[in-house]
């Protein structure tokens, strides 16, 4: 088989997915201080389009397309991506090399008002680009005003500085991982708002059957994160996960088990059933099919039709 000597990751050009890109080139440089590593930074449509919210204009599918054509074409061997904006079924042609280590996987509270939640008055305006958490919103705090809000991490909070919302809820690690962690004013607790499946993690996508970028790429891949991020994105899959489902999943090793818990439900109206079970962590898929059956059992069907038929 031929050696690992060079290649191009492709990403999206936003800082935060630029810092994704720039710490698995890291990675590798170190493993491979030989090998040649570029990178190749583009626009997607999903960076394009801000005037609508992902689950109208085609969803988190629009960050990753561009990235995959590059790599299609030969212009680029990899792609780094958030999980959580990867499809549930991959295009043909493609597959994920590599899961890595999870950073923080919950929400973050982001306010210059209030240090949470439970602080915020009646009427009080909170942003968020995900119908995950504008369930999680009405189910727990339907006094709150939830408002979408598009755009990078930066874009979303000079809107916030600038009066258009009295907070945010989004994703920690993304915060985390720029340096900005002071702007965090509260960790939101999985109880209260179950994360989406593969936040916190990344995703190294690679041409399927590329055996030697597989090969160099194994080092990034953290068997347990991607045994949660199988399990929690198998009960997306099965429930026709994509931005247009108010889902979550979340899963954790404990005490040498898989521990994974999802919920679904309408953002509207905040009605939503939730599921856990746990088992094997060498069944992922398994242990997802339970907690979709429990799901199904619970009447989820019913509340994804009403939301789908919108």
């Amino acid at each position: 088989m031929p050696q690992f000597s060079r290649c191009v990751i492709a990403t999206r050009e936003s800082p935060l997915a630029m810092w994704q890109a720039l710490h698995v080139q890291e990675l590798m440089r170190a493993r491979y201080p030989n090998a040649q590593i570029d990178i190749l930074g583009m626009t997607t449509r999903g960076d394009q389009i801000l005037d609508r919210t992902l689950s109208k204009v085609g969803g988190k599918g629009l960050f990753v397309k561009e990235l995959e054509t590059a790599m299609k074409a030969g212009e680029a061997d990899l792609a780094v991506h958030s999980l959580k904006d990867v499809p549930m079924v991959l295009p043909e042609g493609f597959e994920l090399a590599a899961v890595s280590k999870r950073e923080d996987p919950r929400d973050a509270f982001i306010s210059p008002k209030y240090a949470s939640l439970d602080e915020m008055p009646a009427g009080s305006r909170v942003g968020t680009a995900s119908l995950r958490r504008e369930l999680m919103l009405r189910m727990r705090y339907p006094h709150l005003k939830v408002l979408p809000v598009r755009g990078n991490v930066g874009t979303r909070l000079r809107k916030l500085d600038a009066g258009e919302f009295d907070a945010l809820v989004m994703a920690s690690a993304g915060f985390k991982r720029l340096g900005l962690s002071e702007r965090i004013r509260m960790i939101i607790p999985a109880e209260v708002s179950l994360p989406s499946p593969g936040q916190g993690a990344l995703g190294v996508e690679i041409r399927a059957g590329d055996e030697v970028l597989r090969d160099a790429v194994a080092f990034i891949n953290d068997p347990d994160t991607r045994a949660c991020c199988v399990a929690e994105r198998a009960v997306s899959r099965a429930l026709g996960g994509s931005c247009q489902v108010p889902l979550a999943a979340y899963a954790v090793v404990e005490s040498g088990e898989l521990w994974l818990r999802a919920l679904v439900g309408n953002h509207h109206t905040g009605e939503s059933v939730h599921a856990e079970a746990r088992g094997a962590v060498d069944d992922p898929e398994g242990l997802a099919a339970r907690v979709v059956a429990d799901l199904k059992a619970a009447g989820a069907m019913a509340l994804l039709d009403a939301v789908l038929c919108e």
